[in-house]
């Protein structure tokens, strides 16, 4: 059970426990304009990293990985085409004047 009773519809009245005498109007107005990315990681990788610092070296260093590998930002996602060349000529069965002796 809650500790107070159920408020109604009419009352808009601030409980006494609410203070915000001491707040700031738009103290975090700007970091909420600019965004922010909510990543919700598994339990298991949880684990592995403690604070959002280890999470950002780890993706950085992934990231950088891919780069070098050319994973990432050097080709489009579009799926690779065969390249239209013209045919070479087979080769004439021939033998060389060197070859017939």
């Amino acid at each position: 059970m809650s500790p107070h009773p159920p408020a109604n519809s009419n009352d808009h009245e601030m409980r006494p426990e609410y203070d915000f005498s001491q707040g700031v109007r738009g103290r975090h107005f700007e970091a909420y304009r600019a965004g922010t990315n909510v990543v919700f990681l598994e339990p298991d990788l949880a684990a592995a990293f403690p604070d959002s610092a280890s999470v950002n070296q780890a993706l950085r260093l992934l990231v950088k990985l891919a780069q070098t590998k050319g994973l990432i930002g050097g080709r489009s996602n579009k799926p690779l085409q065969p390249t239209s060349r013209p045919k070479r000529k087979a080769k004439s069965k021939r033998r060389s004047r060197a070859a017939r002796g």
